[in-house]
């Protein structure tokens, strides 16, 4: 298969991976052009090694990484949305991580792959942007888990990410009471409660009160993945593994509007 029909279909998200990276159109359609040159003159920049996405992303981020006057000739950009402000608040490298995992889909050994790093810097790359995303939009979670000792690690993992926890329910109506009680931004769930009551009923409770983001922590994602019904956008399996936990918290929060316009209003 030749080079150009390997890429041709990626093209589209690579340029949406270029104009977030870059923070506007322009810029990055400059930049995906520039990639095409630099394969056009030298075929050799694509490795046959990888598959074609993962090569074509990582010849851009090269480019990338090692050009720095255009983006220097590119005129300041207005004020966008909410997203657009964290993600120019984030770090360049972090940045990058954050949306070949999150944007892109890309696991983190092909993050850490595209990105000429090894496994354990592209996590470190990772928890920094979640640090940095937790900077902008703080907020206080609800954790809704039975199991004591699996509910510590999760509080543990949102306190270092730098939010707060609002509570801890062992039940549904422990739950749906803390929720009233607390206004969290956030919700981590268990489906299966300590008393046979259901996590998920307690989630959709509490949603019809208010809005935010979800993410569910089971063992049981055949439960919530059957194609039926709206599915939750964010879903862990036990058992589960830290870094996991912390990229979906800086994803769900990250492009929750709802937590974007809490901050705005903390910054006025």
């Amino acid at each position: 298969m030749s080079i150009a029909s390997e890429i041709a279909p990626q093209l589209p998200f690579l340029r949406r991976f270029a104009r977030a990276l870059s923070g506007s159109q322009a810029s990055g359609d400059a930049y995906v052009a520039a990639t095409l040159e630099v394969l056009i003159a030298d075929p050799s920049q694509f490795s046959r090694e990888v598959p074609g996405r993962r090569a074509l992303y990582r010849t851009f981020v090269r480019l990338w990484s090692s050009t720095n006057e255009l983006r220097r000739r590119q005129p300041p950009q207005p004020p966008g949305s909410a997203v657009d402000r964290h993600l120019d608040a984030l770090t360049p490298l972090p940045r990058q991580a954050f949306l070949l995992r999150t944007i892109e889909s890309f696991s983190i050994d092909e993050t850490a792959e595209i990105l000429g790093k090894s496994v354990a810097e592209t996590t470190r790359l990772l928890d920094v942007a979640g640090r940095e995303i937790a900077e902008q939009v703080a907020t206080n979670v609800l954790i809704i888990e039975d199991e004591p000792i699996i509910a510590l690690d999760i509080e543990a993992i949102v306190r270092d990410l730098g939010h707060d926890v609002a509570g801890i329910a062992r039940t549904y109506k422990e739950a749906v009471t803390l929720a009233a009680d607390r206004e969290p931004g956030l919700v981590l769930a268990d489906i299966q409660l300590a008393d046979g009551s259901s996590g998920l009923e307690a989630v959709n409770n509490i949603l019809l009160q208010t809005t935010m983001p979800v993410i569910f922590i089971t063992a049981f994602p055949e439960r919530l993945l059957t194609g039926e019904k709206p599915e939750p956008a964010f879903l862990i399996t036990k058992p589960f593994q830290p870094e996991a936990v912390k990229a979906a918290i800086s994803q769900a929060l990250f492009f929750d509007r709802r937590a974007s316009r809490r901050n705005e209003r903390g910054a006025a």
